[in-house]
């Protein structure tokens, strides 16, 4: 028996969260509410990623188009289903804006799917959004609805360790890391030997951590070092400076909750090879508290944007505190900050910049949508090196979750790959109270 097509309608949120989604239902029907319509009308003018998607949605839909009417199903193309926009908003039988309430574009969303559903008998309608209470909304109403899934990563990937622990390996095999820095590999770590693979090797109580080198086919070992005036203070930590220090890895993604020092470790990192790089470039997405646009905050774009950007500030001013004001180093970073060798700015900010001769530390990667994080790695010119550090539990903004975020995204795609790294930071370093919240609260 062939398996029934199902009709799956879009809200404006999954269309802003990836411009290509009408073409990833594979042989079933997809549909937009002409509410859709008016919402990514109104999203098309701006600089930002969802101002892009809206535009790259509304030349999609036009081109689909053509000469005929939208009101028909048009076919997106061989293999795959076909497209229209609803514009019926009014079911006979249930009627969300009723229910809820007259005039929010969340309800007509919802009524344009029930009306399918009333007129489409014999196929399954499927409401897709990535907004959790107009799932809930709709289901309430009877409309099957789920959670846009491409790009989304699985939770059995998300709680991966990046750090492998090697253990019953022959005292000598320890004894030649730690006298020769290195050893082949010869088969060591047997089915845990991952391209740029953090290891800790153990022998009863001797062990060492280790990282695994495939360009020499080695077990090289790592030593716990200062970096600009910060030390490891964790197996995770030395293993992150060791990515984040390393010229043949040109993409680094630090995850870890607040408190592990992933920030402040890829910026000590950026100041010890600031000479390797014309800039240092520290950016973080801007997620105004309560979705509320900065524009209500009061003074210049200075002043409205100094919040956010705080957190960043504090942990130069750390770095800067293990130095006397007289010290050569303290003197360096005085002098990058005034010269614009070191930069810290909302991401906005340097959208659209070709990222050539550049260490880019990206803050709050969890709150970047896969696409986000695409565009900014397709903008890395030569000798580039970007760091993107976050927390996959901490979203902030409204359309993402753990599994779907950039942050998550990046790891689940290019793990192993020659050019990238990832380390996870168990361990908060902060304080002991910092801990003790991220243990209990």
């Amino acid at each position: 028996m062939a398996k029934k097509q199902k009709i799956f309608v879009l809200d404006t949120s999954v269309l802003l969260h990836d411009h290509l989604s009408i073409t990833n239902f594979k042989s079933n029907d997809v549909a937009i509410p002409i509410t859709v319509l008016e919402e990514l009308d109104k999203f098309k003018i701006g600089n930002d990623t969802k101002n892009f998607s809206a535009r790259e949605v509304i030349r999609f839909i036009d081109k689909l188009s053509g000469s005929g009417s939208l009101q028909e199903w048009i076919q997106l193309g061989k293999g795959l289903g076909k497209f229209r926009v609803v514009l019926e908003s009014n079911p006979r039988e249930i009627n969300a804006e009723y229910v809820y309430s007259v005039g929010k574009n969340d309800h007509k969303i919802i009524n344009a799917a029930l009306y399918l559903k009333e007129v489409e008998v014999k196929r399954e309608v499927v409401l897709i959004t990535k907004d959790i209470n107009l799932r809930i909304k709709a289901k309430a109403l009877g409309i099957a609805a789920e959670d846009y899934e491409t790009g989304k990563v699985s939770d059995v990937e998300l709680e991966q360790s990046s750090t492998y622990n090697v253990d019953g390996l022959d005292s000598e095999v320890i004894r030649q890391i730690f006298t020769k820095g290195k050893i082949d590999e010869n088969g060591l770590l047997g089915n845990k030997k991952v391209t740029n693979g953090y290891y800790i090797l153990k022998n009863g109580k001797s062990s060492s951590l280790a990282f695994y080198n495939h360009l020499s086919d080695q077990i090289e070992r790592i030593e716990k070092e200062f970096i600009y005036g910060i030390k490891p203070k964790n197996a995770e930590q030395a293993f992150a400076l060791n990515a984040l220090m390393n010229p043949h890895i040109k993409l680094v993604a630090l995850q870890g909750v607040a408190g592990t020092g992933k920030t402040l470790l890829a910026l000590a990192s950026a100041l010890e090879q600031s000479k390797a790089f014309h800039q240092v470039i520290l950016a973080r997405p801007i997620v105004p508290l309560s979705n509320k646009d900065i524009g209500f905050l009061p003074g210049d774009a200075n002043d409205k944007i100094g919040p956010y950007m705080e957190p960043l500030w504090d942990n130069l001013k750390f770095i800067k505190a293990q130095f006397g004001e007289n010290e050569k180093k303290h003197k360096a970073i005085l002098e990058m900050e005034q010269s614009g060798k070191i930069v810290i700015t909302p991401l906005a900010f340097i959208r659209g910049r070709s990222l050539s001769n550049i260490m880019f530390i990206i803050d709050e990667a969890q709150n970047l949508t896969p696409h986000e994080v695409k565009t900014i790695i397709t903008r890395a010119g030569e000798n580039t090196k970007i760091v993107f550090t976050g927390d996959v539990h901490q979203i902030d903004t409204p359309y993402l979750d753990e599994n779907s975020n950039g942050l998550a995204y990046l790891v689940d795609r290019l793990k192993g790959q020659e050019l990238f790294a990832h380390v996870k930071l168990e361990k908060g370093e902060r304080s002991e109270l910092a801990n003790l919240a991220n243990d209990l609260l």
